[in-house]
């Protein structure tokens, strides 16, 4: 039996100096708003799923031009096309509604009035499937999950965001309105539990939100699957709006959160050193102070150590080709140009050995010669989803 009691204000009994206390009987729960209060201490805590939220992360740059391809710019959300869809400058804006100083930023600077049936753009969020256990997905247990987020967008209309199943090729997509052009709003949507598919428990892919920007009449021609089924393409995006019809359009987002019930609850802030050390599994970039040794001639061999470890064995990049280097046996100090990649060697957990060419100083070292790169973020490690 469900009692509703109609109140401003609950207290302890007058007289009393304990604190005021709301309990289940038997193994009943208390709920707010929908959203079931655990009982065995802590409250709230780590119920927004998704990492770097508020768009406060950042660490491959802040303004990336002339953008037409797949990429990562702000951490841990893709710019994700497929087929061919104008230009875009995506960076990290320091604008945001009341509470959030920044925001992911999509600028169009090349329209495409006219989709292609097979073009979809869209921004992505990836889990792995080790961190989504919690939703019960494939179990008669399945949780509802509640998508919040701020987005300001130029183009008015019906926008969709979808979630999918990589693990059973599932989705589900809701729709929401931009009601007012270039206007802070905040959105809330909600999608039913999910009894058939488990998600794998693993550090792979499992499920990936897709925000709607510009999709052709493959993702568009169908009925919108707004309850969870296997996957047409033809109903992931019914009703998007093209975002990339004019060179006047923008979208932006931040304030994502996506958590466990049927309503969304205030927004879960962490502290910037705790988002970029999450963000670190995903991507880092590492150069000055780093020390490393001569193997002859101009190879030079480099160890990395991760803090925290990453995902798995990353992909690893040359970010600045002309470091300064200093030979710490015969003091000679030089900046290199053309520094190149030889090869690489190594686990997500431990260390990594990267060795790079074209690291002379100037100077002829010996091998066994101690160097020390003092250029910061000349490598890069990607161990994205």
């Amino acid at each position: 039996m469900t009692s509703t009691v109609e109140t401003d204000i609950v207290q302890p009994q007058s007289g009393t100096n304990t604190n005021l206390q709301l309990k289940p009987k038997g193994t009943g729960a208390v709920t707010i708003s929908g959203q079931a209060m655990p009982t065995d201490g802590g409250l709230f805590t780590g119920r927004n799923m998704v990492l770097n939220s508020a768009m406060n992360v950042s660490q491959r740059g802040t303004s990336f031009t002339g953008v037409a391809a797949s990429a990562y710019h702000l951490d841990r959300f893709q710019y994700n096309l497929n087929g061919t869809v104008g230009a875009s400058t995506v960076t990290q804006q320091a604008d945001g509604p009341n509470g959030f100083k920044n925001s992911l930023k999509i600028d169009v600077t090349t329209a495409d009035a006219s989709l292609a049936s097979g073009d979809r753009l869209t921004l992505v969020y990836k889990f792995e499937g080790q961190d989504l256990q919690r939703i019960k997905k494939g179990t008669a247990d399945a949780e509802k999950l509640t998508l919040s987020f701020w987005v300001k967008a130029t183009k008015t209309g019906t926008q969709i965001v979808e979630l999918f199943d990589h693990d059973n090729t599932r989705h589900c997509a809701q729709s929401y309105t931009v009601s007012s052009g270039d206007t802070w709003e905040y959105k809330t949507v909600e999608y039913p539990a999910d009894a058939t598919g488990a998600l794998d428990d693993d550090n792979s892919n499992s499920l990936s939100i897709f925000f709607g920007l510009a999709c052709g009449s493959d993702y568009t021609s169908g009925t919108l699957a707004t309850t969870w089924a296997a996957n047409t393409n033809a109903n992931r995006f019914v009703g998007q709006v093209n975002n990339f019809d004019s060179t006047s359009n923008n979208w932006q987002i931040t304030g994502v959160q996506l958590e466990c019930g049927d309503s969304a609850t205030p927004f879960e802030y962490e502290s910037y050193e705790e988002s970029l050390a999450k963000c670190k599994r995903y991507y880092t970039s590492q150069g000055a102070g780093v020390i490393g040794y001569w193997n002859g001639g101009t190879n030079m061999e480099i160890p990395f150590q991760f803090f925290p470890s990453m995902r798995a064995t990353p992909t690893v990049a040359v970010l600045n080709a002309t470091p300064v280097i200093s030979n710490k046996s015969n003091s000679s100090t030089g900046t290199q140009s053309g520094m190149a990649l030889v090869n690489s060697s190594g686990t997500a957990n431990g260390f990594y050995f990267v060795q790079v060419d074209n690291c002379d100083t100037g100077t002829s070292p010996s091998a066994g010669h101690i160097g020390q790169f003092r250029t910061d973020n000349f490598m890069s490690f990607a161990a994205e989803l």
